[in-house]
């Protein structure tokens, strides 16, 4: 059975195969598209390394509204895949409110904490990886201003901008960290020509190393920052190849090994909260040819060893998301 048979079909429609298996798995991505070069797309990656290295086949939707969370997940699992998948914090409430009713049924969310007994939540330490191209931010640096770009103001994209400022202030106490958010809808996510109308102003204001952390919107980040000739700093996918030579690095958020451990562990997927961080490959920096010009051997030491030394405890990054606060800002 190829992959395309059970993909659900249009975007705006949530009909389902009538060929899916009663045990396929099933994927829903968050607003802002499959293809997002960022969250979704290393969502998706995921379940396609899944699929290819099982030769199993999986559901899946693209959302278009808040309206179809609901929608898609009980059409899932009236369907009988297992386990349902999502991607984004957003749909924690739903996910409450929907999972009792299927207890048979195992729910892994990525982003968010759902406290059912059929659920998987899966959380990251962004800030950890943050503080990592924090630091890189600041040794890069020759203004000594550096900028970060989230998408929709939440207490989430506050924890990856936490813990930039901390690696910027470790690398260089002096720097300057200008930040900025999108929005506070929804719509923050998926606004590039937003995205570039704050790279431009941040980079007027002497900011020559941006991060962003605002999915799709960030493309317009990345791409703007290039256009300038000031460097990017993508988030959640390696985001290196769009724009080689301009991108430092990229925080790489492993939603791809949390939707592949799931699909992999079926129906028996264990349950509860799992963190990933630097200690388990959750989070980490991307190094390859689009940016291997760019890092530095004194950086790569510098960041390595910071790497390390919080992995195994010895080096606490704060996570504004245990108190609401962020110190070093």
């Amino acid at each position: 059975m190829t992959l395309m048979k059970n993909l659900l079909g249009a975007a705006a429609t949530l009909a389902l195969s009538a060929a899916g298996a009663l045990a396929d798995p099933a994927l829903i991505y968050d607003l802002g598209g499959k293809f997002d070069k960022s969250f979704n797309e290393s969502a998706y990656n995921g379940a396609s390394r899944w699929a290819e290295e099982t030769g199993g086949s999986y559901n899946e939707v693209e959302l278009q509204s808040e309206a179809q969370r609901e929608q898609a997940l009980r059409r899932f699992a009236e369907n009988g895949n297992n386990p349902i998948v999502m991607v984004g914090f957003a749909f924690g409430d739903i996910l409450g409110e929907v999972a009792p009713d299927y207890p048979d049924t195992k729910f892994a969310i990525i982003d968010m904490v759902v406290e059912e007994p059929n659920v998987r939540s899966v959380v990251f330490n962004e800030h950890e990886g943050s503080y990592l191209v924090g630091m890189m931010a600041a040794m890069a640096s020759e203004s000594g201003t550096v900028g970060f770009i989230g998408g929709m103001d939440i207490p989430l994209i506050r924890k990856f901008a936490c813990g930039y400022v901390q690696g910027v202030k470790a690398a260089n106490p002096d720097a300057t960290v200008i930040q900025n958010m999108t929005g506070t809808t929804p719509a923050a996510w998926n606004d590039p020509v937003k995205g570039s109308e704050l790279t431009k102003a941040q980079i007027s204001q002497g900011a020559d190393v941006i991060y962003h952390a605002a999915g799709g919107t960030g493309t317009g980040v990345l791409q703007t920052a290039a256009d300038e000739d000031v460097l990017g700093i993508g988030v959640d996918s390696n985001q290196n190849y769009l724009h080689p030579g301009h991108v430092l690095t990229s925080m790489v958020k492993r939603v791809d090994n949390a939707v592949y451990d799931a699909m992999m562990a079926g129906e028996d997927l264990e349950t509860g909260v799992n963190v990933m961080g630097l200690s388990n490959d959750g989070v980490a920096y991307a190094l390859d040819e689009h940016n291997e010009d760019l890092v530095t051997a004194e950086m790569k030491e510098a960041v390595d060893a910071a790497a390390e030394q919080i992995a195994n405890g010895e080096l606490e990054v704060h996570d504004y998301m245990s108190d609401n606060t962020c110190p070093a800002s």
